[in-house]
């Protein structure tokens, strides 16, 4: 299988290319990976594969099914679940129905589901019929930022493909591809601050930036650790339940945070990153105050809650987690 347009995730193209060559691609897949993994990049390889009819490996991106596919414009690849189009129990239904109806020109009929964890218990129970039941010539592929949060029954009909984040390399040389225009120096930057993701990568590049309060939020949590102050952050975890962030909004503050860890813990180690005097002088604070293992114990925590954040768990209850979690690491 062709998957060379897929940046890193080596074992992942090893393990496609392997199953493949003995069985052939499979009628259902979960794709797994935080936003900007790849995820998108890996679905359209796979549909484009389901519909490939040139010949060698697949896709071959020069026939003309290959072509529609990377064009948005094959009838035979359907996308749902994305901005505006939520994946309840009629939409599903709905797909379901269409998925009777013949391919309008290729051997496959391929449904790419997005944000496929949103789904509640009763759309995923609707999708299971689909998954068990469906023609033989339908093809689905389950978008999620979180495999564990589609229910067991789903899970267990789909091979889960779960995405790594790629290393500073393989993040330069896809920069230096795809964003030539750009200095080495600012290619450089975006590889070592996107954490793997290269979604996170070219946004530094394209100029979008973290929420600027997800960003001083960040800042002022490291502080207080780094203070020890538990008054303070709980304070702090308090004032974010009060001013009811939501879900999304924690998701780019624990993001935030954890870039900020990192860079501290790069500090602790003696290197220096090309960062802005802000968050070099974070990072250098973060060194000298807490301890690399305190460091890895918040890193853990906010991973946690940033996994927590695409479930459905409250905020608040979030927010309350992470005072827990806070509180522990002060003592």
């Amino acid at each position: 299988m062709n998957l060379s347009a897929l940046a890193g995730n080596t074992s992942l193209k090893h393990q496609l290319e392997g199953e493949t060559a003995r069985h052939g691609l499979s009628h259902a897949y979960i794709l797994s990976g935080p936003a900007g993994s790849g995820k998108h990049t890996l679905a359209g390889l796979l549909a484009a594969a389901l519909v490939c009819t040139g010949g060698g490996d697949k896709p071959c991106f020069s026939c003309t099914p290959c072509k529609k596919v990377r064009g948005g414009i094959h009838p035979d690849v359907i996308s749902a679940g994305g901005e505006g189009d939520v994946l309840n129990v009629a939409r599903v239904r709905a797909l379901r129905s269409d998925a009777y109806i013949k391919p309008n020109e290729a051997p496959r009929k391929v449904y790419i589901l997005e944000h496929a964890q949103d789904m509640n218990d009763s759309s995923q129970n609707a999708l299971l019929k689909l998954l068990e039941e469906g023609p033989p010539y339908t093809a689905f592929l389950l978008l999620t930022d979180n495999a564990t949060a589609l229910l067991p029954t789903v899970r267990s009909r789909c091979q889960v493909l779960t995405l790594s984040p790629v290393t500073v390399q393989e993040a330069e040389a896809w920069l230096a591809e795809h964003y030539p225009d750009h200095t080495l120096q600012e290619r450089s930057a975006a590889a070592h601050q996107c954490q793997g993701i290269l979604g996170r990568a070219a946004a530094l590049l394209e100029g979008e930036r973290t929420d600027p309060q997800a960003i001083e939020g960040a800042a002022q949590l490291l502080q207080r650790l780094c203070a020890r102050d538990e008054l303070a952050l709980m304070e702090f975890c308090t004032g974010l339940e009060r001013d009811k962030w939501d879900r999304d909004q924690l998701a780019a503050l624990l993001e935030e945070w954890l870039l900020l860890l990192r860079d501290g813990l790069v500090s602790a180690a003696g290197a220096r990153l090309d960062l802005d005097p802000r968050r070099q002088k974070l990072a250098e604070l973060a060194a000298r105050r807490l301890s690399p293992k305190t460091m890895m114990q918040a890193a853990e925590l906010a991973e946690q809650l940033h996994t927590a954040c695409g479930f459905y768990v409250g905020s608040g209850h979030i927010a309350g987690w992470l005072g827990a979690g806070l509180a522990q690491l002060c003592r």
